[in-house]
């Protein structure tokens, strides 16, 4: 019985550039699952209630500036019997664009005190 002698394997290795391997590390971050760090989470939360509140704020002075616009138009284009609905509706609307920054400075604080409690926590956990 004759034993068979193991040939070493023959092996071809091929290592692409440096700016090949940063290309190829750049296309797979995107497919990763995504992973943030405690940092990136506090951050998210600090921008929560100012992106909420000025939403709402925004929201609240386009409605009332068109209302204002509206008003304004019954007044100089209409007239007549319109003259003093459109001073009201004008009103209204002027009320409403006046309102909306205090709005926002009310969502803001509203919605900081909600998440409080887990700001808090983060901090704690990133100042140890």
């Amino acid at each position: 019985m004759e034993k068979e002698h193991a040939k070493p394997a023959e092996t071809f290795s091929y290592t692409y550039s440096a700016k090949q391997q940063a290309e190829i590390q750049e296309i797979r971050k995107k497919y990763l699952p995504k992973e943030e760090d405690k940092l990136t989470q506090l951050r998210k939360l600090d921008e929560q209630p100012v992106r909420k509140a000025c939403s709402v704020s925004l929201t609240v002075g386009i409605i009332s500036s068109l209302i204002l616009g509206f008003g304004m138009s019954c007044c100089m284009v209409w007239g007549g019997k319109w003259f003093v609905p459109g001073i009201m509706v004008g009103l209204i609307g002027l009320a409403g664009c006046a309102a909306a920054y205090p709005l926002y400075q009310y969502v803001v604080k509203k919605e900081r005190r909600k998440i409080a409690p887990r700001v808090i926590a983060l901090t704690d956990e990133l100042m140890k």
